[in-house]
């Protein structure tokens, strides 16, 4: 992750500060919520809230500024290696698009090159890039797989995604310990019972 602090990878501070319009009427609808929700946003304790909320749904959104062949072309190298290519653990956040509540859990990805790696701090930087953004972990875990399909053009990506969604949690169901699974499999994954199996196995989970 040695770009962290280029704005071209990390593009928030330059979202505040050119869509100051924007953080300003988000400020006013906080303000307006937190009146219907019985609240006096005036008082001592919320009265930064509609600005701290404005530029936290701002940073936890800012997935949708990235320019994702940009983060990937640059980091794209010719190289012979044909096995399996692992990270996994990856930490992630995002909001559910439903409820607008938090899920977070880890990723697990995988491919196998085909005359094409990718520099490994990209991988969980195209986690966070879809991440970043109103989700459903079922898309966002199509979602890179594909970008990584499309970029390297590999025998196969394999993603697997982990994570405790909080619109559970604490409405509705109440599930406090429930993690939802979901999976891609692309090219040599899909195909190939061996290869998916040794995906799971490395990543720790059962074919």
């Amino acid at each position: 992750m040695n770009s962290d602090h280029d704005p071209v990878y990390f593009p928030h501070e330059l979202k505040v500060a050119k869509d100051a319009e924007k953080i300003a009427r988000m400020q006013e609808l906080v303000h307006e919520l937190l009146q219907n929700l019985g609240e006096d946003p005036s008082r001592e304790g919320l009265a930064k809230t509609p600005r701290r909320v404005a530029e936290a749904l701002s940073f936890l959104t800012q997935g949708y500024d990235y320019d994702l062949d940009k983060v990937l072309n640059e980091a794209i190298f010719a190289e012979p290696y044909d096995e399996m290519v692992v990270v996994k653990d990856i930490t992630l956040f995002s909001l559910c698009e439903h409820h607008m509540l938090p899920f977070y859990g880890k990723a697990h990805v995988a491919y196998i090159p085909n005359g094409k790696i990718l520099g490994l701090s990209k991988i969980p930087r195209v986690v966070e890039i879809f991440a970043k953004r109103l989700q459903v972990q079922e898309r966002l875990t199509s979602q890179i797989a594909d970008a990584l399909m499309k970029a390297l053009n590999p025998r196969g990506v394999g993603v697997v995604i982990e994570a405790l969604h909080l619109c559970m949690a604490m409405r509705g169901v109440e599930q406090t310990n429930s993690y939802t699974m979901t999976s891609a499999m692309l090219g040599s994954f899909r195909e190939c019972d061996r290869a998916r199996a040794e995906f799971l196995s490395l990543i720790g989970k059962k074919g």
